[in-house]
């Protein structure tokens, strides 16, 4: 790809919390509906519309440490939070957003998570998370206070049962995580 045919359509100002900036950016996704960048970066998520002239970011939700988003037909957004070991479902202009996953400390237990990474959400709204520390991918049904255990969880290691640091989670064309 030569050079001339790259576009710079956030941040491009050097890394930092200006509006103007992006700070360590994890993860994005493209929200149709107006035509714009949702990124998970630094302390919070910001949106970056795509129309030409855009030169700053809109904060969406700070003060989290965010490392995954998903959103959903009805344009909910997820966010991970690893610093909280929870997932939250928010409305597009809300700042608290509702507990859907985790949110008991970081540990093992079925209503914990710990260091998770990467989320996804199913036509149910069910949520399906990757959970570096405890080497599994959790699903969490729609108002569950628990987890199931759906890949992994038998240690990290190489065998059939088993899963190494899971990250990134995808939804197959039929809404399953």
């Amino acid at each position: 790809m030569e050079k001339s045919q790259i576009k710079i359509v956030a941040g491009g100002n050097g890394g930092g919390n200006g509006l103007h900036q992006l700070d360590r950016p994890i993860d994005v996704l493209i929200d149709k509906e107006t035509d714009s960048l949702i990124i998970c970066q630094g302390r919070g998520v910001v949106r970056w519309s795509r129309r030409s002239g855009t030169t700053q970011g809109e904060i969406l939700i700070d003060n989290i440490y965010c490392y995954g988003l998903a959103m959903d037909e009805q344009r909910y957004l997820y966010v991970s939070d690893v610093g909280k070991h929870e997932v939250r479902r928010y409305q597009l202009g809300e700042k608290n957003g509702t507990l859907v996953a985790g949110g008991n400390g970081h540990g093992g237990g079925l209503d914990q998570l710990n260091n998770l990474h990467y989320l996804c959400v199913d036509r149910d709204h069910s949520v399906y998370v990757s959970d570096w520390n405890n080497q599994c991918v959790m699903k969490w049904n729609k108002g569950a206070t628990e987890g199931i255990v759906v890949a992994g969880g038998q240690d990290g290691g190489c065998s059939l049962t088993q899963l190494n640091c899971p990250q990134r989670l995808f939804a197959d064309a039929l809404g399953v995580g």
